[in-house]
């Protein structure tokens, strides 16, 4: 079975797909100057982007792993997450505080896709 990989980087990719699953390369704000609430929305984006690509969407998103600098910015988090995710196609997901590479990102999220 081929793997392919969307958007390389230098040292990742943004997205490898194996069979019919996705998995998502750590996503952060390209705008790091927006608050917590504003680099959420700029990372969905980017999710649904690579997700797209892949030949899926969100509501077909498996697992969603969240990496927050502070949890001071949890509650817009949530709210840029609660207007972006479908209720009747929710994850499993986990949310944890952790230091990211760098200090500006407020915000890390992972994920695993199914291909439908």
């Amino acid at each position: 079975m081929p793997i392919r990989r969307l958007a390389p980087e230098t040292r990742l990719t943004g997205a490898t797909i194996h069979g019919n699953i996705v998995y998502l390369a750590g996503q952060v704000a390209d705008d790091t100057t927006l608050d917590a609430e504003g680099q959420m929305k700029d990372i969905l984006a980017q999710i649904d982007a690579l997700l797209a690509e892949a030949g899926t969407d969100k509501r077909h998103l498996l697992t969603a792993q969240i990496f927050i600098q502070d949890f001071a910015d949890l509650a817009g988090m949530n709210r840029a997450w609660d207007a972006w995710i479908d209720p009747a196609h929710l994850p499993a997901r986990a949310t944890v505080q952790a230091r990211l590479v760098d200090p500006a990102w407020r915000i890390e999220v992972t994920g695993i896709a199914a291909i439908p």
